[in-house]
Order: C-alpha cells, then structure tokens, then sequence
C-alpha cells in the first residue's frame, strides 16, 4: 500500500448507530474503486455490531466516563492514538457521523475531513473544523449550516441509506419464545451518558416501563445501551424478565429485524426511532431532550409520536401490526450520499 493515495478513505464507527448506516457506503466506494480503512469504539456495542455485519475493523478507544473532564480527556486520547495508528497510511479522506475523535485526528493528520450529521444540537468542538459537511435537507435552515464551509444536501434521513436494503429473515419472536397472539413493543433506554442526555428522559422511561409491565398481552424486549443499564434493568423489573414478560436478548441482534418483529417500538433515542418509521412500523419517542428537526418532520409525517410525560402514555396504540406491508426499495438516498462523498476526495 503506497504511504499516500487519495484512494484511501478512512471512516470512524464510534457509535451503534454508525454500523448500518456506513456499511453500504463502504460497500459502494469499495465497489468504485476506493480502499476505505475503518476504525470503531468499543462503546454502545459498536465494536460487536462491527463484527456482526463483518466489517473489517481496527478497534481504538473505549467510553471513559460520563463526567464532562473524563469525556474530554476520552476524546483526546483516542484522536492522538488513531492519529498515530492512521499516519502511516496518510488517507485522501477521513469520513464520520459526529466522531469528535476523529475530526480531531483528521485536524492532527491535515487530512480533509467531511462531517455526517443529522441532528443540529450536537456541541461543536471549538477551534476544530472539518473540510466538508453532509446532511439531510430537512437541516438545510437550521443553526448547524456553517456558511464557510461547504455543505451538501441529501434528501430524506439517514436511515433511508440502508434501511431499503433489509430484507426480513429470522423470526425472532419464535427465537425467543414469543406466542403469537401476543404484542411485543421493543424498547430502547435513554443514552444516559450522553453529553445530550436529560433527568427527564431516565424518568419517562422508568414510567412507561411500570406502565407496560402488568399488561399480559404484552412482551417488552429491551436493548440496553450498556452492562450498566442492563444490571439497573434487572435489578428493578427482575420478576417480569424471570416471567418472560420482559426480554433482554442474551447477544447482539440485527437492530432492523427486532423493529421489523416488534409491533411498536419506544425509544428514548433518534436512531432507533428512526428506523422504525423507515419500516412504517409504530414508534414513540420518549426523548425529552431538544427534539431536532428530522424527528418534527416525521411527527408532522405521522410517523413518529412523543411521549412527553406519563399522562400521555394512554394513547400508545397496543395493537398487533400487519407485517404482511410490502417495503419500499430503492437506493437513491445511498446514491446521493456517495455522490456527495465522491466531490469530497
């Protein structure tokens, strides 16, 4: 491998979320051509996701705490050591969803660096710019539009970029155990180390859990986000779950084919809720943080309700859902993502 080719580009995976969504964006810039080297965290599942979907990986760093000195402290250090790990290869090109890792490397390096986001009240790193900046049109007037830096447009979310190329296979309900006539909702907690995060949220989905529970007609699979979440989980519901009425699912399991599973879906996130209403699938969001543009866009699609306290827990529909809905398949969202990436090298 030659010590400096624009036909390497280099893409962090830092959280869950960034799995899916950049695996066929590597598959597509692998197929033009392009050698595209891949770093993760292991963090949030990411770094088994990764392995999961079988993309080629070298993992860097971990979460280091949920205190704002350990954050940074975290952050820098994972940059120096990717920067160290990176420089022999020199990319054309450093791609990432919101990695403040990797911006930071990429600075360190003095390689251009294109920004992938879609949620507009993410904190900025102060004196770091990145090159470019890829976002949905949806966020085309909102804060997070740098006029000085050059800003490319795709329409629809990100999950449109890999979510039409699901195809439903495992029956996960019959994995688990699950009876037919029963409703299963899956749900995902808040990120509570999130520099986004909010009390509120921890409270609305204790809530909706105990609201949940005692209903017979019910299964809950729960995703936790981390050991942490997981043991608070079963120390407080551990009758439910030795019931079967809850679930934690004992490995890491294809995010898409539990939402395509599931008849409704509560998330206390954006990825997860997204997702489901890309399958058309019932979803409610109980986030009380800054709701950003792209979840107002679906709420005003109806695709996507909020949850804001416990009085509105009533109107979550417990219905089954017909899954016999044919998907919607097409690539153009992947297309224009690429094609924005390739004016970038």
């Amino acid at each position: 491998m030659p010590l400096s080719s624009k036909n390497i580009i280099w893409i962090d995976l830092e959280n869950s979320p960034h799995v899916p969504f950049f695996k066929p964006i590597i598959s597509e810039l692998e197929r033009r051509g392009f050698t595209v080297m891949v770093t993760c965290r292991d963090a949030y599942q990411t770094r088994d996701l990764a392995d999961f979907h079988h993309l080629s990986h070298t993992c860097i760093g971990k979460h280091y705490g949920k205190t704002k000195i350990l954050k940074i402290l975290g952050v820098l250090s994972r940059a120096i050591r990717m920067a160290l790990y990176m420089r022999k290869y020199k990319p054309g090109l450093a791609i990432c969803h919101g990695s403040r890792s990797h911006l930071i490397a990429s600075k360190l390096l003095n390689i251009k660096s294109v920004l992938l986001t879609d949620y507009e009240y993410t904190n900025a790193i102060p004196f770091i710019n990145f090159t470019y900046t890829i976002i949905p049109i949806i966020l085309a007037e909102s804060k997070i539009v740098n006029r000085k830096i050059p800003t490319f447009f795709y329409h629809g979310i990100k999950e449109d970029v890999y979510v039409p190329f699901f195809k439903p296979g495992e029956n996960l309900c019959e994995q688990f155990g699950i009876a037919d006539q029963k409703i299963v909702i899956t749900i995902r907690p808040p990120a509570t180390e999130a520099h986004y995060h909010v009390a509120a949220s921890d409270d609305l989905f204790i809530e909706t859990i105990d609201f949940l529970k005692s209903n017979d007609n019910l299964v809950l699979i729960l995703l936790p986000r981390s050991h942490k979440q997981r043991l608070f989980i079963e120390s407080r519901w551990g009758e439910a779950i030795q019931q079967g009425r809850m679930i934690i699912p004992p490995k890491v399991i294809d995010g898409l084919e539990l939402i395509w599973a599931s008849d409704l879906v509560i998330s206390g996130g954006g990825t997860m809720n997204r997702e489901a209403a890309a399958l058309n699938v019932p979803v409610y969001s109980i986030f009380r943080g800054k709701i950003g543009a792209v979840d107002k866009y679906l709420h005003q699609q109806g695709r996507l309700f909020f949850i804001n306290d416990q009085s509105d827990l009533e109107q979550i529909k417990l219905v089954k859902r017909d899954k016999r809905v044919n998907l919607h398949k097409d690539n153009n969202v992947l297309n224009e993502v690429v094609t924005h990436i390739l004016n970038c090298v």
